[in-house]
């Protein structure tokens, strides 16, 4: 009876022992990550600056990385109205909300003021998995 309990005791000291050194991994790693936090938006940075020369290099017209960035914004934000109004309209076909429901929450929406999201959990949500890439911000 007392070997099981020393067993016991082993075990359960072990599993303790590798999560402390998880959670320490862990912070680490978050901590690194949040010491990158510029790094997407300076990739999507050169990515503008890149297509700008590209374009200017093949049709000799040269483009405002500032135009183009703000073409971006708006077209993602044009993308992302249509979308909501799509599921709004999905919800309300399939009887789930009214469509005065649907109305306030689109008029909700657009009068939140334009703040970029940056997720606390940003290696949970990545879309290449672990501490992938977050949306570029404006």
């Amino acid at each position: 009876m007392e070997m099981w309990r020393s067993k016991k005791f082993i075990i359960v000291a072990v599993l303790a022992a590798v999560v402390l050194l998880g959670s320490i991994g862990g912070v680490a790693l978050a901590q690194t990550e949040n010491s990158n936090n510029s790094q997407p938006e300076s990739k999507y940075g050169t990515l503008l600056s890149r297509v700008c020369e590209i374009y200017q290099e093949k049709t000799g017209v040269a483009i405002d990385q500032a135009a183009l960035k703000d073409a971006f914004t708006q077209a993602q934000s044009e993308l992302r109205t249509e979308a909501l109004k799509n599921r709004l309209q999905s919800l309300v076909d399939q009887g789930k909300i009214t469509q005065d429901q649907a109305d306030q929450y689109l008029k909700w929406m657009e009068s939140r003021p334009d703040v970029p999201f940056k997720s606390g959990l940003r290696g949970m949500g990545g879309i290449h998995g672990w501490g992938g890439p977050s949306a570029p911000t404006q």
